[in-house]
């Protein structure tokens, strides 16, 4: 019994296995990266946003300076842009996610500078929970749902409970509300060089941004069509549905180009001298150069001559007369500059109750 125990291997103690070679090591599994379609459509999000920022930065302090000029179109508004994953087209969904980081609820994306929501602190990236111990809606049409939901809120409100989330603790901010001008601006996506106002929203392509690389130009620009939105120039002329389909179809992701504009027709020379006048109040109240203007409309209009169908000059034709009203004004607003009198132009700005409009609490769009 001894010898056979002798010749047998005795095995490893249960608390040292035996192991042999080198030892094994878990690589972590990485997701695949992204195909050149993804980043395509991530870099095409990203120029999207870029655009939008830009647009809602140079508009912001024309609608929060200027409210006592377009005293028919003044809201009580919070100030700040909010956005989830759906607020895009269907294919940028998941770029949306992955480059913006959003999701289901709705999210600050940017803040008006001087508006009661940076006032009270609001900052990007706070996520919207309730107003008024109302629970905001998530996902899809999440945004249209809060807008109408926040407007009935601000109903003879001078402030709001806002509750948000904050690096994932919850609190409500009291919002103090500001009275501005409540058009929605929005960013049309072709190369076009165009703008247009339906009297509620403004709408300004690509091409146009592009060819106005200068904050001061394009202050002017917004102006002047936030100026024919108050005088009600679209709707006089009666093209109030005409410029609002072209809006909506150029705001689409991929627009239809040969889409038909025949029904929009040149406003008269009066009405774009009224609104010359008045957007040039409006630019220097909200701190642009209302110098720029003559120069703007002069390059534009040689580049985009009225004799090319639907240009922006052929629906606001530029001559003599006009160029002329802008140098008159300029020289009103620097005397008026100069003595220290309010900059209000007189004999322009209807006045009135306020019109229903499209739900303005979150502005721009």
């Amino acid at each position: 019994m001894v010898a056979l125990g002798a010749c047998q291997t005795p095995a490893p103690p249960p608390s040292q296995p035996a192991v042999s070679g080198t030892p094994l090591r878990l690589t972590p599994t990485l997701p695949p990266p992204p195909s050149a379609a993804e980043l395509a459509q991530r870099a095409a999000l990203r120029e999207l946003v870029a655009y939008q920022d830009r647009l809602y930065r140079v508009a912001a302090p024309l609608l929060l300076d200027n409210a006592p000029l377009c005293k028919r179109h003044a809201r009580n508004l919070l100030g700040f842009t909010a956005k989830n994953k759906y607020s895009y087209s269907s294919e940028f969904v998941e770029s949306a996610q992955k480059v913006l980081g959003l999701g289901d609820q709705l999210q600050i994306v940017g803040i008006m500078a001087g508006s009661g929501a940076a006032a009270a602190g609001i900052r990007s990236g706070d996520k919207l929970l309730a107003v008024e111990g109302w629970t905001l809606p998530q996902g899809q049409d999440a945004e249209h749902e809060a807008g109408l939901t926040l407007l009935s809120a601000l109903v003879k409100k001078t402030a709001i409970n806002l509750k948000i989330s904050r690096a994932r603790s919850d609190l409500t901010v009291n919002v103090p509300l500001t009275q501005a001008c409540a058009f929605v601006v929005e960013l049309g996506n072709t190369d076009d060089v165009a703008a247009y106002a339906d009297g509620h929203r403004i709408m300004l392509t690509r091409g146009m941004l592009d060819f106005t690389p200068s904050d001061d130009e394009l202050g002017i620009l917004l102006a002047t069509e936030m100026a024919h939105n108050v005088l009600g120039d679209v709707a006089r002329q009666h093209m109030s549905a005409a410029v609002a389909a072209a809006i909506d179809n150029f705001t689409r992701i991929h627009p239809e180009a040969d889409k038909s504009r025949d029904d929009i027709k040149p406003i008269p020379l009066e009405a774009n001298i009224a609104a010359d006048r008045l957007g040039l109040y409006m630019a220097v109240r909200a701190g642009y150069n209302p110098g720029r203007a003559g120069p703007f409309w002069s390059r534009l209009a040689e580049r985009y001559p009225a004799s090319q169908a639907g240009s922006y000059t052929a629906y606001h034709p530029l001559g003599p007369s006009r160029l002329s009203a802008i140098d008159k004004t300029l020289a009103e607003i620097k005397g008026k500059q100069r003595d220290g009198k309010p900059l209000t132009p007189t004999g322009v700005v209807p006045t009135g109750a306020p019109q229903p409009g499209a739900p303005s609490s979150v502005m721009p769009r």
